[in-house]
């Protein structure tokens, strides 16, 4: 593991005990929405296997089980992320639907063409090598299989942009540093969030991937964006006679 992955692996397991009430707090509870629009938004692919990566505390994970799919994989860098997760998924009874893995998203450990979705929520642009991990995300879906991303963007209309970028750069780092008790993660994370090529520029990188019926779907006022697009069907070739 490179020197960068470790870093961030140890930020997330040091940041683990405090990150739900964070996440909750600092949204004022807009992620709770944001996951279950996900969830209805891939309902209409009815997946029967599914890989959420960067599952981190397994909210997503579990919300999926929403679809009634045989089998959820979660998988995470961080093993006390996993272990927070593991304790929610036992308490619900879920075991037998979701099961996790440590697992770094460029070197995911499952074969070609294996799940019929892959979700991530909040991970991607915390990889190392963006393109990378969406390239194994691609490779671990079946053909036709569907890739749905929520992550962070940053609002464009006057006047919230204005204090969304003084709530994400002052409001986010004070409070989550008073609480988790951590120097770095809560100004580290704004600051990837801010570095992330949202919208068309994502698009974009996606397509290059040869992904297709790539789409944004935009969330309270531009604060985080659904991403969604399919792997192409295989060609089905005939032999010449």
């Amino acid at each position: 593991m490179s020197p960068e992955k470790k870093t961030v692996q140890k930020m997330f397991d040091d940041i683990s005990p405090k990150y739900d009430f964070l996440n909750h707090f600092l949204s004022l509870g807009i992620d709770y929405r944001w996951r279950k629009i996900l969830v209805r938004m891939l309902s209409e692919r009815n997946p029967l296997r599914i890989l959420d990566v960067a599952t981190g505390t397994g909210d997503v994970a579990i919300a999926l089980t929403r679809l009634n799919p045989e089998k959820i994989v979660g998988i995470d860098i961080s093993e006390k992320m996993l272990d927070i997760a593991r304790t929610k998924i036992a308490a619900k009874g879920l075991e037998n639907v979701i099961s996790l893995r440590q697992s770094d998203a460029g070197h995911i450990p499952y074969s070609d063409d294996s799940f019929d979705a892959v979700t991530v929520a909040f991970g991607v642009r915390n990889f190392e090598d963006l393109r990378q991990g969406l390239s194994e995300m691609r490779r671990i879906l079946r053909p036709g299989g569907t890739m749905m991303i929520l992550e962070f963007s940053q609002p464009s209309v006057t006047p919230f942009k204005q204090f969304y970028q003084f709530y994400s750069r002052f409001i986010i780092p004070f409070f989550g540093k008073m609480i988790s008790n951590h120097s770095q993660a809560y100004s580290y994370l704004p600051e990837t969030a801010a570095a992330f090529p949202s919208g068309e520029n994502f698009l974009k990188i996606l397509r290059e991937l040869e992904m297709i019926n790539c789409s944004v779907k935009v969330l309270s006022f531009g604060i985080s964006s659904i991403y969604s697009c399919r792997k192409p069907d295989k060609i089905k070739t005939t032999g010449q006679r």
